[in-house]
């Protein structure tokens, strides 16, 4: 079954969804600093945006699963074009001089402050980790026959989880002085790993949201002819 010709009901719920949880993830968890002590591995410290930035793979998971690719696809552009947008209006604010009697400038660029490299290297782990993840994940469907959403869900999400991880790390913080070199990599494994074992544990979430989808829609899509090309196409 490719899919139904009827318009989509719940392709823009999902959208917003997307892009919601994408700026919430690069505007408000970054600037939080947490830890947590764990059972035999003892304190981790990690950024608090790890915690929900997985919902945005959950629904990109779920917009190629049940919509298939290039309508993923589109919506990853949408979200970068929102990404930057948003970065943009934060860096203007930031730099706007503030009233003489304000004097919460320097809390406020502490939160909302960024450098140009943290600025890219959140826009190409996005755009390269969600788009290779929707891609690995509508390969999979095709190759499985449907079958096993549980591995296409997690696989997927560990290939596109890695790709962001090994693009964000080294083009923000490498050399900068803002992390010392030698606990990229330790950060770098503590975050992928919660990213992926989030994702992982609401596999069941998944199943439940992909199932009501694709029955209230009518639409099972597989990619069996699909352009594949990054870029947005007509």
């Amino acid at each position: 079954m490719s899919g139904s010709a009827k318009a989509p009901r719940y392709l823009d719920v999902l959208a917003v969804a997307f892009v919601a949880v994408l700026l919430a993830s690069n505007l408000v968890g970054p600037a939080k600093i947490t830890e947590a002590s764990l059972p035999l591995v003892g304190t981790i410290t990690f950024s608090a945006a790890v915690l929900y930035f997985p919902l945005a793979y959950v629904i990109g998971d779920v917009l190629t699963e049940v919509y298939g690719f290039a309508r993923a696809r589109r919506v990853i552009w949408l979200g970068f074009a929102a990404l930057g947008f948003a970065l943009a209006m934060a860096w203007l604010v930031v730099a706007l001089p503030p009233a003489g009697e304000w004097g919460d400038q320097g809390a406020y660029e502490k939160v909302f402050g960024t450098t140009w490299r943290i600025v890219l290297a959140s826009m190409l782990a996005y755009a390269v980790g969600e788009l290779v993840n929707s891609y690995v994940l509508a390969r999979m469907k095709v190759a499985t026959a449907g079958r096993h959403l549980y591995a296409r869900t997690i696989g997927s999400s560990m290939v596109g989880q890695g790709f962001d991880t090994l693009i964000f790390f080294p083009v923000a913080f490498l050399g900068s002085g803002l992390i010392p070199d030698e606990l990229i990599p330790a950060i770098m494994l503590v975050e992928y790993c919660i990213k992926v074992g989030i994702e992982a544990a609401l596999t069941p979430v998944t199943y439940v949201v992909v199932g009501a989808l694709k029955s209230a829609e009518g639409i099972d899509h597989y990619d069996t002819d699909t352009d594949f090309s990054p870029l947005p196409t007509a």
